[in-house]
């Protein structure tokens, strides 16, 4: 890799792709082969230890085709769960039930990826494959000392996924090309979970899903300021899906349990890059989406579904230091078959999380309006604020078997809004007498609203975060070729430093997820080898469950008990190795 462009909206001569800023990898341009190995071992606080493999390589030849592969092959830790205790009490808050609980969970992944590229026909064609499966496997033993008894819940997640692509862009004349994309992709997942304590309960998934995409796009530059593009895609989406459940060896109907579902999706969308002037330019387009889904099973659906999305971006740099953009559009996300089918958490619960085919995809109107100011190099601060007018939601509604409520599972309840403001800063350590250091960080502020369906109150969005940040802090020592860090809550993606709500048919359950802080060093003793030592979780993060669970329906059933769950995972000792030739 020769270096990391971050390209902001505005920037002459790059076309943005509808994005505000993009991270753009050069790779060095020299023919022969580079590649890299690297060998990981973990040390879990509970005495457990992982080890991986994963290497990588690339070939370029002269005449532009090159050739890259990478592999792996290992264990991962999975710090979802941890041990510590749980408590259920009475709406009296009597104890009802007082356990120690312990966890071992982990992960098994093998992957082998690889892409071939070169010259075809004027153009550029690139092929890439991908196999991809992993087994994900944890035990979960729950000692009740109140009212004395051992629960004991064993659960594997086999998952296989496969890829390939194409990628065909050709130069048709010095101001239009095309470019010509194709996408295959098959996912199996088999999951058998299974329960034993005061009720017996196992739970069976079997899932077959492909995606099937087909796109074309052509692009006009009709003057160096402006820029036309458009386009089509279509994609056919399978999902075939079978689920069981057994309680105390009977049989326990399910919704949804078995079904078969189709998704013919086809998009048309013009888009337009205008350059008006050095400092403001333009990005507006439309889409238009038709999508027709069909189920059969235990579900019959045929409905047809169509959006017009049009988007609109106006970017303004007054100086070369400040940056203003605002931007709308109507989005419309992608549905997800995982909420087509019942999950496997009732095994351990008894609360039936169940599937519902008949789902629309939100669709919001969003708003967007964002200031960037850099102060000197390297550092920059960001601040975004978004407001999202949803027209359907989806969150947990009630689902139905012969007339009566059995289970909740995912659906759409209706209208809602959401704002967020993200303040976003980078700054070098030089002025603060820290040399060769940097400091970044991100906080993220959201209110959300929806009217529930159940009681008819307004309440916050199931599993939307009111507060995330994150914190990182990196050190180069080029005296002793060494760099050194701290990560605080490691982004948002990962399992630390927030809290969520989920607001289910017969429960409320929140999740409370402390800071997690890691501590890392790397070592270069010589340019092909680099040695890297991770502390990770040194604040031990807690993981707080809370569920408020009722007798039935929440909106007119009495509270039945209040269960906390609060889960520590310990600290970690990472080391790698990593050689590059």
């Amino acid at each position: 890799m020769e270096r990391i462009d971050l390209i902001r909206g505005g920037a002459p001569g790059i076309e943005m792709q509808g994005q505000p800023v993009l991270v753009n990898v050069v790779r060095r341009d020299t023919s022969g082969f580079e590649g890299a190995t690297t060998l990981s071992g973990s040390s879990i606080y509970d005495g457990r230890v992982f080890s991986n493999v994963r290497t990588e390589g690339r070939w370029l030849w002269p005449g532009g085709r090159s050739a890259e592969f990478s592999v792996f092959y290992g264990y991962l830790p999975d710090d979802y769960w941890g041990d510590g205790r749980r408590i259920r009490y009475n709406p009296d808050r009597s104890v009802q039930v007082f356990s120690n609980f312990e966890s071992d969970a982990k992960i098994f992944r093998k992957f082998v990826t690889g892409a071939f590229e070169m010259p075809l026909a004027g153009g550029k064609l690139r092929i890439n494959g991908a196999y991809q499966p992993f087994i994900q496997d944890f035990e979960v033993t729950d000692r009740l000392i109140i009212p004395g008894a051992v629960e004991f819940q064993h659960d594997t997640y086999t998952y296989d996924q496969n890829e390939l692509g194409l990628r065909y862009s050709r130069g048709l004349t010095p101001r239009l090309s095309t470019e010509l994309i194709g996408f295959q992709q098959w996912k199996t997942q088999a999951a058998n979970s299974n329960f034993r304590g005061l009720v017996q309960r196992r739970f069976f998934l079997d899932k077959e899903v492909a995606e099937t995409v087909g796109r074309l796009q052509v692009q006009f530059r009709q003057s160096p300021a402006v820029t036309w593009e458009a386009g089509g895609e279509m994609a056919l989406n399978t999902l075939d899906a079978r689920t069981s459940l057994l309680t105390n060896g009977v049989n326990i109907a399910l919704p949804a349990a078995n079904v078969m579902v189709e998704e013919k999706r086809s998009e048309l969308y013009a888009t337009l890059n205008w350059r008006i002037n050095p400092r403001l330019r333009l990005e507006a387009g439309v889409r238009q989406e038709r999508t027709h889904l069909t189920s059969e099973g235990d579900l019959l659906l045929d409905k047809t579904l169509q959006f017009t999305k049009p988007r609109a971006q106006l970017t303004w740099s007054p100086t070369s230091k400040d940056q203003f953009r605002v931007r709308a559009e109507r989005s419309v996300g992608q549905l997800n078959f995982d909420d087509f089918v019942a999950q496997p958490t009732v095994a351990n619960s008894g609360v039936v999380l169940g599937g519902n085919p008949d789902i629309d995809p939100l669709t919001a109107w969003v708003y967007e309006a964002t200031y960037e100011h850099r102060f000197g190099p390297g550092a920059a601060a960001t601040l975004t604020y978004r407001h999202f007018a949803y027209e359907n939601v989806v969150d947990r509604v009630p689902l139905f078997l012969n007339g009566v409520p059995v289970a909740d599972g995912p659906g759409n309840i209706g209208e809602g809004v959401k704002d967020e403001v993200i303040l976003a800063a980078s700054s070098p350590l030089e002025r603060w007498g820290i040399p060769n250091a940097q400091l970044r960080g991100q906080l993220a502020w959201r209110r959300s609203d929806v009217v529930d369906p159940l009681d008819n109150r307004s309440r916050e969005i199931s599993a939307v975060r009111p507060v995330e940040w994150d914190l990182h802090f990196v050190q180069d020592l080029p005296r002793w070729k060494a760099t050194w860090g701290i990560d605080v809550n490691k982004g948002a993606a990962d399992n630390a430093g927030f809290r969520e709500r989920f607001f289910r048919l017969s429960e409320v359950e929140t999740r409370n997820w402390d800071p997690w802080v890691n501590l890392f060093g790397e070592y270069k003793p010589r340019p092909d080898l680099l040695v890297r030592l991770e502390f990770l979780n040194l604040t031990e993060r807690s993981f707080e469950r809370i569920r408020s669970v009722y007798a039935g329906a929440r909106d007119r059933t009495p509270l039945l008990f209040t269960e906390v769950r609060d889960l520590r995972w310990g600290r970690v000792i990472v080391l790698r190795l990593r050689k590059t030739y």
